[in-house]
């Protein structure tokens, strides 16, 4: 399986809890050098708590489900 495609199954654990707040996450791209780059849609695009959703929720279990990710970011 690719960089890619694995990092779509982790991120596809999370939509559920996004989803049931009004929000989603999309991703835009990987870098070479590990960097996840998504997008947060619906709610999550205005929600205050945004930041501790990305990093301590989506970032979380994209790099334990996929251990070659060093981090992810919003763009």
């Amino acid at each position: 399986m690719e960089l890619r495609e694995k990092v779509e199954a982790a991120l596809n654990k999370t939509r559920g809890f996004l989803q049931a707040d009004g929000g989603d996450v999309q991703l835009v791209d990987v870098t070479e050098d590990g960097v996840v780059q998504v997008r947060l849609k619906g709610a999550c695009g205005s929600c205050p708590m945004a930041m501790m959703t990305l990093k301590g929720g989506i970032e979380r279990i994209v790099k334990q489900e996929v251990p070659e990710v060093k981090s992810v970011e919003a763009v």
